[in-house]
C-alpha cells in the first residue's frame, strides 16, 4: 500500500520536474554506489570539445556533491521552486518550460568556459528561484524564521546564506544574471514601448510536449506556500 502511495504522489509530479529530480538524485545514488565517480561527469570545455565528451554538458548539471546537507538542501529548492514554475506560470506550457531549460543550460554553459566551475546545477536552481521570485513578487517569504522579506529577494538571501557558510557567491551570481536574461527577455522586454518577444519556443518542442488534455486528478502544488519549511516558508501579502 505504501509504495502504491509514493507511486501515485510520485506521478503527480509535474513530467518536467519529475524527470530532472529523478536523475539528479539517481546520479548522485551511483556516485555513492561507486558505479560512477564525479570525474565523468563534472564541466571540462577540454574533454567535451576535444575529446567529444559530450556527456558532460548534461550531467555536470545533475550532480550536487555527495549526500549531505548541501544536498538536501539544493535538492528541496529545486524540487520545490521548480515544480512551483511548472504548475504556475509554466501550467498547460510544457514546451515553454523545455525551452527555458534549454535556454538557462546553454547561457550557464557559455558562462562556464570563463569562470572556474565543474558544476552548475546550483546555479540553475537559483536561476528557477530567481525566475520564481520575480514572477511572484507579493509573496512574503519566511527564512529560517529570522528574515521576512518579498520573494524577489528570495535569490540575494540564498546568496548571502552561502557567503555566511563560506562558498563561492560565483555560483549564486550565475544564477541570478541567467535567471534575469530570462526574466528580462521573456517577461520584461515584449511589454516595452518598441520591444516583442525575442525568445520563442520551437514548434518541435510544442509539437513534443505539448498536450491539450487536461487531468481533472491533477493535484497542484499551491503557489502561494512556496516554503513549506521554516527556512523558505511564504505567504501572500495581504492574505
Amino acid at each position: 500500500m505504501a509504495k502504491k502511495t509514493f507511486r501515485q504522489e510520485y506521478l503527480q509530479v509535474p513530467p518536467v520536474t519529475r524527470a530532472y529530480t529523478t536523475a539528479c538524485v539517481l546520479t548522485t545514488a551511483a556516485v555513492q554506489l561507486e558505479l560512477i565517480t564525479p570525474f565523468q561527469l563534472y564541466f571540462n570545455p577540454e574533454l567535451i570539445f576535444k575529446h567529444f565528451q559530450i556527456w558532460r554538458l548534461i550531467t555536470n548539471y545533475l550532480f550536487f556533491g555527495p549526500v549531505g546537507f548541501n544536498f538536501l538542501f539544493n535538492m528541496i529548492f529545486l524540487y520545490r521552486y521548480c515544480r512551483m514554475l511548472e504548475e504556475g506560470s509554466f501550467r498547460g506550457r510544457t514546451a515553454d518550460f523545455v525551452f527555458m531549460f534549454l535556454f538557462g543550460g546553454l547561457l550557464m554553459t557559455l558562462f562556464g568556459l570563463f569562470v572556474n566551475l565543474v558544476f552548475l546545477g546550483q546555479a540553475f536552481t537559483i536561476m528557477l528561484v530567481y525566475v520564481w521570485s520575480r514572477r511572484n513578487p507579493y509573496v512574503r517569504m519566511n527564512f529560517f524564521g529570522l528574515l521576512i522579506f518579498q520573494a524577489p529577494f528570495l535569490p540575494w538571501v540564498l546568496m548571502g546564506f552561502s557567503l555566511l557558510l563560506g562558498n563561492s557567491i560565483i555560483v549564486d551570481l550565475l544564477g541570478i544574471a541567467v535567471g534575469h536574461i530570462y526574466f528580462f527577455l521573456e517577461d520584461v522586454f515584449p511589454n516595452q514601448p518598441g520591444g516583442g518577444r525575442l525568445l520563442r519556443t520551437p514548434s518541435v518542442l510544442k509539437a513534443i510536449f505539448d498536450t491539450p488534455e487536461e487531468d481533472p486528478n491533477y493535484k497542484k502544488m499551491p503557489e502561494e506556500r512556496p516554503g513549506g519549511f521554516a527556512w523558505g516558508e511564504g505567504q501572500r501579502l495581504g492574505g
